[in-house]
């Protein structure tokens, strides 16, 4: 047989061997103080992580956990403790194997069986079989070749599939993306990226290599907010977001100035449209399109989205290689096709994972006789081969992706299948007149006499399957087949008709508002809502398309929320409070006063505890006036030959160093540093409790800063070398006139130019939140007197803001604002 050369090869340039371990070791050693992990509870920098990260080992060990071992982690999203467990896990040499929180015991249950973990990790507990010996008998650390980290995907038997990557492969992975993304500006430990990923979910690991492996801060969404799709938004506003990694469906729902402050969006999961890519690939942004299974660790290949809408309109790509992956294209046969053709994508190189199942693995990561490869994963991704970046063509078999979640429609036919009462089953996902896709269940009952009851079937679903997977249920006499016999999917009806109890929807006289509700349910989820009772999640919605609901609604009732969806899923319900959130302005009520916590007491004594010792400082000034004017009175009285005063003196050394200390400017803006520096050293952007720690402590910090008269006139030659010290990055021949934040959260480009009384303290309080963001002005940038810096304001090159402005967000480069946001 001959032997071809990948169209692709990328295996040329392979990142050098190490572990994932050591990625984050060498972060910790480069940038020990940098804020590596925030989850708005705890913030803790590159060594406290390291450190917690090193202790918890001991723990695991005395339990019988150890290297080799696979160890099951199943703790909330979007908490500290769930990351500290999956580093500790890996810093024994063992793999975690992730559960989402939320999806149903019975899932937890089959995929720790699957994978054979020796314990597993729950919220403040370790569960171990008691015949484990303890404590572990050989400790040692992971090694290139040890499982890091075992990822379950949907598996066409049912059962789902397991599979392993080692630490050379996610090494590799996290080096071959640093070498890809922004190259002119790298991410740094100025950087915050978005976790909002399950980390059941491979591209997880993406997000948290990409805060690890350069210093960078990951900060973790509360999972009920990434469930609400388009108020995620502001979230990553206010925490200084700058580095996102998503599903398009997802981004699409946020509005375009919720992601003014992110310089690097990665899309993955599914097919990116043309139009989303051109609104969102703008200066000073890179985006891009990663592809990549979870049997080759993420992503193998990507390509950088823009241009893709007029004359010379350029297709959506998934682009060439990493580096360490080698990609191929061919026909049946398995040979290359030729460029401009459409074939099987096949993978090779450094990223190539393993099925737990054997037989499994040797079936999909087969040789290649005609690449000469040894193990090759058949992707039945098909691809359009260009040199320029492949073209994603589909799938070659009935495997599908649903919000990026990769599905096998054979287990959920499996899953409906063994529902009682139920003689044949088929899924099939459909799109809806709204563009938005659902997966549906399509039952035949084995007793025409008996009728199906979709509840229970739904009931006995959400025991065994992940939420995302459960399908919209509706009952088809019978299930249209191909030639060969198996199920037609592209023959199964849709839009469903409606069915149900109740008044026909079609049968009332529904006022115009209700009926423009109606339309948008329908074109959400497809078909027609039999009747009013009609509930949204058993038609098929689900998180992402209660997001899109929302969002369609709040054009005419801005208040509605993904929790309002919830709280009221039948269509009836949802029309009934959508009418109510809109204020009857001939009977309008009083203004709804949001409830906010009383000051606690214990920060009112702090607070007046500390007046005292604020008070002493600006006492202290005074005390050294009143001694110079002492001592020189009292030289008068000698020398003059007067009545003595009987003045009391004080050595010219010891006023020289109250001096130095508490009236110079130097010593003034020391202080202030100094008082800084350790009250604020581990705060980070994000949003903290009203009167909570971190917010007294950034009152004293200001308090110091002006009682201490930091700033002044005499002081005013040395403002860019104070708010250096505090932390702030100032270019040359920047022209600083106002104060700058005591957090150190302030960047100024080259030329740039603050004008007086400008805010940049970077923090307001929004009832019983305290937020705290970064400002960036770019270079040559001019913020007029008296203007507000908000939070997470990034102010860009060359950009003019006229006096008195407000900004929040960002202001593009080159442009001329004025005013304030409405």
């Amino acid at each position: 047989m001959n032997v071809y050369a990948p169209q692709l090869p990328g295996s040329q340039a392979t990142p050098p061997e190490r572990k994932l371990i050591d990625i984050l070791n060498a972060s910790a050693e480069a940038f020990p103080d940098a804020s590596a992990l925030d989850d708005g509870t705890r913030s803790l920098s590159y060594a406290e992580l390291l450190q917690e990260i090193k202790a918890y080992p001991k723990t695991l060990h005395l339990a019988g956990l150890g290297a080799g071992d696979k160890v099951g982690v199943r703790i909330p999203s979007g908490t500290a403790e769930l990351y500290i467990a999956i580093l500790s896990v890996l810093m024994i040499g063992a793999a975690y194997v992730p559960v989402d929180a939320d999806d149903p015991d019975e899932r937890a249950k089959l995929v720790f069986s699957e994978a054979k973990v020796a314990g597993v990790l729950h919220t403040g507990e370790i569960l171990v079989g008691k015949d484990r010996p303890a404590p572990f008998p050989h400790p040692r650390t992971p090694t290139v070749d040890d499982d890091s980290w075992i990822i379950f995907t949907s598996g066409s038997t049912g059962t789902p599939k397991g599979v392993a990557v080692s630490h050379r492969s996610a090494a590799a992975f996290v080096d071959a993306e640093a070498r890809l993304f922004l190259q002119a500006e790298p991410i740094n430990s100025n950087d915050r990226v978005l976790a909002g990923l399950s980390v059941a979910f491979d591209a997880s690991c993406e997000e948290m290599r990409l805060a690890w492996r350069h210093g960078a801060c990951l900060v973790p969404a509360p999972r009920s907010l990434v469930r609400t799709g388009m108020d995620l938004g502001p979230w990553l506003i206010s925490h200084g977001i700058t580095v996102v990694s998503t599903v398009p469906t997802l981004a699409a729902l946020w509005p375009v100035e919720a992601l003014e402050n992110v310089r690097l969006l990665i899309f993955g999961g599914e097919a990116c449209p043309p139009d989303l890519a051109d609104r969102l690939a703008v200066e000073d942004r890179e985006v891009w399109n990663t592809y990549g299974p979870t049997e080759a660790t993420v992503v193998a290949c990507a390509a950088p989205l823009g241009g893709h809408s007029g004359p010379d309109a350029r297709p959506v790509r998934i682009g060439l290689p990493l580096d360490g992956w080698d990609l191929a294209v061919v026909d049946k046969n398995g040979v290359p096709v030729a460029e401009g053709e459409i074939g099987e994508l096949i993978i090779g190189g450094v990223g190539l994972a393993r099925y737990l199942d054997p037989a499994k693995d040797a079936e999909k990561y087969a040789p290649m006789p005609s690449l000469g490869w040894q193990r090759a994963y058949r992707s039945g991704d098909l691809v359009r081969f260009e040199l320029a970046g492949l073209i994603f063509m589909g799938r070659a078999d009935e495997q599908v992706k649903l919000g990026g979640r990769r599905i096998e429609l054979g287990e959920i036919d499996a899953a409906l299948q063994g529902l009682p009462g139920i003689f044949g089953a088929a899924a099939a996902v459909k799109t809806t007149a709204g563009g938005n896709q659902i997966l549906v269940g399509y039952l035949v009952a084995d007793s025409a006499s008996e009728p199906v009851d979709l509840a229970s079937c739904r009931g006995l679903l959400g025991k065994e399957l992940p939420a995302a997977l459960i399908p919209l249920l509706t009952v088809v006499e019978t299930l249209p087949t191909k030639t060969s016999g198996k199920v037609d999917r592209n023959a199964l009806p849709w839009p469903l008709l409606g069915s149900g109890s109740g008044d026909n929807v079609a049968d009332l006289e529904l006022e115009p508002d209700s009926q423009w509700i109606l339309d948008q349910w329908n074109s959400i989820l497809g078909g027609d809502a039999a009747n009013l009772d009609a509930d949204f999640f058993a038609q098929g919605g689900g998180s992402l398309a209660a997001a899109q609901l929302v969002s369609a609604l709040r054009v005419r009732y801005p208040t509605i929320t993904v929790a309002d969806i919830y709280a009221h899923p039948r269509i009836g319900a949802l029309v009934d409070l959508a009418r109510q959130s809109v204020p009857d302005y001939q009977n309008a009520a009083p203004a709804v006063v949001r409830d906010v916590r009383r000051t606690a007491r214990k920060s009112q004594v702090f607070q007046t505890l500390m007046g005292l010792p604020l008070h002493i400082l600006v006492g202290m000034r005074w005390l050294t006036y009143l001694m110079v004017i002492s001592n020189i009175l009292a030289f008068l009285s000698g020398t003059e030959g007067t009545a003595e005063w009987h003045l009391p003196t004080v050595s010219w050394w010891w006023i020289l160093a109250t001096w130095a200390v508490f009236v110079s400017p130097w010593g003034r803006m020391g202080i202030s540093v100094l008082a800084a520096r350790i009250l604020l050293r581990d705060v980070t952007p994000g949003v903290y409790p009203r009167s909570g720690r971190v917010h007294l402590r950034l009152w004293l910090a200001e308090q110091i800063a002006d009682l201490a008269q930091a700033v002044s006139l005499a002081s005013a030659p040395w403002v860019s070398h104070y708010a250096r010290a505090l932390g702030a990055k100032i270019g040359k021949d920047v022209s600083l006139h106002s104060v700058p934040p005591v957090t150190g959260f302030l960047s100024l480009g080259e030329g740039a130019s603050i004008e007086p009384e400008v805010d940049l303290s970077g923090w307001w309080i929004d009832g019983d939140n305290v937020h705290i963001g970064r400002i960036a002005v770019g270079a040559n940038a001019t913020v007029g007197a008296r203007s507000t810096l908000m939070p997470g304001t990034r102010v860009g090159r060359s950009a003019q803001v006229a006096a008195g402005s407000a900004v929040l967000g960002k202001v593009r480069a080159g442009q001329q604002y004025s005013g304030a946001p409405a």
